[in-house]
C-alpha cells in the first residue's frame, strides 16, 4: 500500500470517527460510550495504537503508580507507541502503554485508563 493511500485511509477514518463521536447522543450510558470507544481502538498503518482514553490519566516515568508522574493525557483518544509489562493495576492486568503526554512527555499509561477491548492490544508492538 502506498503512503498517500495509508494516508488517504487514515484521515478518512478520523473523519468518519469525528462525525461519529459528534452525532453520538449526549444521553448514551457509560458503559455504551465506552464500548463505542473500544470499538475504534486499533493499531493504524504507522504502526501505532490509536484509542480512547479516560481524561486526565497520568503517565507514570515507570510503568508503576510509585514512579514520578510525568503528565496527563488531556484529550480523550491518543496514540501508544508501544506497550509492557508493569505493576498490576485495577484493570486487572500488568499491560502499560507508552506514549508522549500531552505536556510533550513521554509516559507509561496503565491499561485500566485506555480503552482497549484486550490488553495488550493485538498488533501494538511489546517495549
Amino acid at each position: 500500500m502506498s503512503l498517500a493511500r495509508a494516508t488517504t485511509i487514515v484521515l478518512t477514518s478520523a473523519v468518519v470517527l469525528g462525525a461519529t463521536l459528534t452525532a453520538a447522543p449526549a444521553t448514551a450510558s457509560a458503559p455504551a460510550a465506552q464500548s463505542a470507544r473500544a470499538a475504534d481502538c486499533s493499531v493504524w498503518a504507522d504502526g501505532r495504537l490509536h484509542c480512547g482514553n479516560k481524561r486526565g490519566a497520568k503517565g507514570y516515568e515507570h510503568r508503576s503508580y510509585r514512579s514520578a508522574v510525568r503528565g496527563t493525557l488531556t484529550t480523550t483518544f491518543s496514540w501508544f507507541q508501544c506497550w509492557g509489562p508493569g505493576d498490576h493495576h485495577p484493570g486487572g492486568n500488568n499491560v502499560w502503554y507508552w506514549t508522549k503526554l500531552d505536556n510533550g512527555q513521554w509516559g507509561n499509561v496503565p491499561a485500566v485508563d485506555i480503552y482497549t477491548p484486550v490488553d495488550p492490544a493485538p498488533g501494538l508492538r511489546q517495549c
